[in-house]
């Protein structure tokens, strides 16, 4: 399975879809606006990142608004941000069989393009 959790309204998102080729390799697409992420689906992408802080972004204009980075935020927090507020996810989220690929980093974007390209 190869899926991808993005915003379809971030450019950066649309830059990495592209430089992955994600329709020419079959990827499912998400955009996390307009079909949020399931409690299910966050479940298992924890299991497999290892912890739902590792799929937090803390570049989210209500991580500052809320005053987030003064407070001590648990795996539960984490979990419950994610899923009232869709920019808290970190993105994109690229998940191609058992491993995924968390964030716009270029060593990031350029393993998952190895990854999906070799599938």
């Amino acid at each position: 399975m190869k899926k991808i959790y993005y915003l379809a309204t971030c450019d950066t998102c649309r830059r990495i879809l592209k430089d992955v080729n994600a329709e020419g390799a079959g990827c499912e697409l998400q955009d996390i606006k307009t079909e949020k992420i399931t409690p299910e689906q966050l479940d298992e992408l924890r299991k497999m990142a290892g912890s739902y802080e590792a799929l937090f972004s803390r570049n989210a204009m209500k991580y500052r608004s809320m005053n987030l980075k003064d407070k001590q935020l648990t795996e539960a927090d984490y979990r419950n941000l994610i899923l009232e507020e869709y920019t808290f996810l970190k993105r994109p989220v690229i998940v191609s069989g058992k491993a995924i690929f968390i964030g716009n980093a270029p060593s990031v974007v350029a393993s998952a393009k190895a990854v999906i390209a070799h599938e």
